[in-house]
């Protein structure tokens, strides 16, 4: 079983930053490298999205809504995966979720393809 476990949420004003962190345990001593990491939102009357994705093999993978802004990166040793958030903008409000899978799933699938989920964080952008 792995349990991912989201902090780093708060409230901040336009363009400003936030680091989101998801802390993993489960099977293996590093889950976040033995498993396909990905950060999702989902805002209020909308479905969850995915917005970056990092591969076993360190590959990376951003949604365009954030590409150039956010950058998902994992720490081994703390088994810790983070999602860098910068320009923050008020269409960034929404919860933030962390996810786990054994594969990468393929682009395009449902937000549902992924196994494993935190409980989420929230971000509040203000103008």
């Amino acid at each position: 079983q792995v349990q991912l476990v989201e902090s780093g949420g708060g409230s901040v004003q336009a363009g400003g930053s936030l680091r989101l962190s998801c802390a993993a345990s489960g099977y293996t001593v590093s889950t976040v490298s033995s498993y396909c990491m990905g950060w999702f939102r989902q805002a209020p009357g909308k479905e969850r999205e995915v917005l970056a994705r990092l591969g076993l093999s360190g590959n990376t993978w951003y949604s365009d809504s954030v590409k150039g802004r956010f950058a998902i990166s994992r720490d081994n040793a703390k088994n810790t995966l983070y999602l860098q958030m910068n320009n923050l903008k008020p269409e960034d409000t929404a919860m933030y979720y962390c996810a786990a899978n054994a594969y990468c799933p393929s682009l395009g699938s449902k937000y549902t393809s992924w196994a494993y989920w935190g409980q989420g964080t929230q971000v509040t952008v203000s103008s």
